[in-house]
């Protein structure tokens, strides 16, 4: 009997004037479809001449949307060549494409891409608008600059200890206004522990007597050298923080040239202490104008941190249908994995963003707090231990960030009690229902009275 071919179902493109890109350190391959040019597949090297030719070339294919993968930070000069030129440029997540067998060359990859693209079968990641992706190099550039910071306050106290001078176990910080004081001093060739003692602060809760104490160390000229240099190289560090506070002022000052005045005025701080490493400039009252709401309404939510936020996920969040695509983009919702109709795994997937990790970083703030929040982490601590406690209040916290951002849906904490008698209700009404289904009535008895103490 003779064979017959099966009919197939075609598929019809999506992005007819699509191309991609494989991106390499020294060496860009760029495919585009076989009737577009007779050689559909180009090598380009990274310099930025070769890169204006690559879009002259797709200007002569008449391409119009690219697609390339975020490979390492390689991508980043294509990507905003190609989009300063017009193109519509696509950046894709790696893992999307690369379980397919067979294609072990930078050719057959970006052949690959090419006709995933063209029939849109690529999602895009999120990248922001251009002032907002400015913000977010701005404060990461920040955040640098504090680790590095961080680590030559680590080398003062080290030298500090070298010379025994127990200043961090008198003083909580030796970076506050006592120890600096203190370590200026002795940089300066300050020696004596009565005259060092007499800088501390009047805030200080140890005595002028124990810090002059701890002062009385054994000098040796290598220590004070490494003290200098460390000193020194933490001053520079901050300074460098300051150009980055100024530079971050002054997008939110373009961002805010273009956003209506907010309807509400700005509520009132929940905290009115200084946070560390906070910036030099109220940025709570410049997220305020820009976004209509205030986001340190939320708990475990800071300016600072709202901020960083707010540079990672924009101001405008219409990327994300509801608040489930926003948490399953942050990675804390469950990620299911159903065969067969059994649940073989719910767990979150691993994830390396950083609105994840600072939504994180929030949960653990405010599990030490006596709001709702609070208790719920509590709780929930307490029965699947705090991983997973700190996974469900970040994603509670990300929900809260997304209607607050989203739709303007203010935001009152019950409190602590509030949830408490909320859960007790819950516990209740489900023995209930577990007495009943046994055949029992549960019923509530008065507490018994204390017995009367015995005189």
């Amino acid at each position: 009997m003779p064979r017959t071919k099966r009919s197939r179902m075609e598929m019809s493109p999506v992005h007819a004037n699509a191309a991609a890109i494989d991106i390499g350190a020294t060496l860009h391959v760029a495919a585009v479809g076989p009737d577009r040019d007779p050689e559909p597949v180009r090598s380009f090297g990274t310099f930025t001449g070769e890169l204006h030719r690559l879009a002259d070339w797709l200007k002569q294919c008449r391409i119009t949307t690219v697609a390339m993968e975020s490979t390492g930070v390689y991508w980043i000069p294509v990507f905003e060549i190609l989009e300063q030129l017009g193109f519509t440029v696509v950046l894709v997540n790696a893992r999307d494409a690369k379980h397919v067998p067979g294609r072990k060359t930078d050719v057959t990859d970006a052949q690959w891409l090419q006709r995933l693209h063209e029939y849109g079968l690529l999602r895009a990641s999120f990248r922001p608008e251009r002032r907002i992706a400015a913000l977010r190099d701005y404060l990461r550039q920040r955040e640098r600059l504090l680790d590095y910071a961080a680590s030559h306050i680590q080398h003062m106290q080290k030298a500090l200890m070298q010379m025994n001078l127990q200043l961090h176990h008198v003083v909580s910080d030796i970076t506050g206004a006592t120890g600096m004081r203190i370590i200026r001093a002795v940089v300066a060739g300050e020696r004596n522990p009565l005259t060092l003692a007499a800088l501390r602060d009047q805030r200080c809760k140890e005595s002028a007597e124990t810090i002059r104490q701890a002062l009385v160390g054994n000098d040796r000229e290598e220590h004070i050298f490494a003290l200098t240099q460390a000193v020194e190289l933490y001053d520079t560090y901050l300074a460098k923080v300051s150009d980055c506070d100024k530079r971050i002022e002054a997008v939110l000052t373009e961002l805010k040239a273009t956003c209506p005045p907010p309807p509400t005025p700005l509520p009132a701080p929940r905290h009115r202490a200084r946070q560390p490493n906070a910036l030099s400039f109220p940025a709570r009252e410049a997220l305020h104008q820009i976004l209509g709401v205030d986001l340190t309404q939320i708990h475990g939510l800071g300016p600072y941190l709202a901020l960083k936020l707010v540079g990672e996920c924009g101001t405008d969040l219409s990327a994300w249908p509801s608040a489930k695509h926003f948490t399953s983009w942050l990675c804390l919702a469950p990620s299911n994995n159903i065969s067969g109709g059994k649940v073989l795994s719910s767990r979150t997937r691993r994830s390396s963003n950083r609105a994840s990790a600072l939504l994180r970083l929030a949960a653990v703030t405010v599990g030490r707090t006596e709001t709702a929040l609070g208790a719920f982490y509590r709780r929930l601590a307490g029965r699947v231990g705090k991983a997973k406690a700190v996974t469900a209040t970040a994603r509670k916290i990300a929900v809260l960030f997304y209607n607050t951002l989203r739709h303007g849906m203010g935001y009152a904490d019950p409190g602590a009690s509030y949830y408490e008698d909320r859960y007790r209700q819950r516990v209740l009404a489900n023995l209930k229902r577990r007495a009943k289904s046994l055949g029992y009535v549960l019923q509530l008895t008065e507490p018994t009275p204390a017995a009367p103490p015995v005189s």
